[in-house]
């Protein structure tokens, strides 16, 4: 298996970790879109949404719990977005499930 973030997590490619526990992974986006753009990624390779399993409600949870510790610590108790994308027309570039964390400016209420 050849993924980026598989890497980033064993630690073999450098990243800017703003968070990590057992099952979560919390980096700055390379390319960011807000002035906060982080990545949240579970440490099970799952490649999509779509791949979820019922033994996986879980570790979604444990996302969203990890995105409330990221954001109180990076200071966007006023509001933040999380988005996944799902699929390479939603426009996944990496195959691995991931949801990216924007905030530190006010954002509308259009989603794009």
């Amino acid at each position: 298996m050849d993924c980026v973030f598989c890497e980033i997590i064993k630690g073999n490619i450098p990243s800017t970790k703003v968070y990590e526990d057992d099952f979560v992974v919390a980096f700055n986006d390379l390319n960011p879109q807000t002035p906060v753009h982080v990545l949240i990624v579970p440490k099970k390779h799952i490649a999509s949404a779509n791949d979820l399993v019922e033994e996986d409600a879980e570790l979604v949870g444990r996302v969203f719990l990890a995105a409330k510790k990221i954001a109180r610590q990076l200071g966007l108790e006023s509001g933040y977005r999380i988005i996944n994308n799902c699929g390479k027309d939603a426009g996944q570039t990496v195959m691995h499930l991931h949801f990216h964390m924007l905030g530190g400016k006010t954002l509308g209420e259009k989603i794009i």
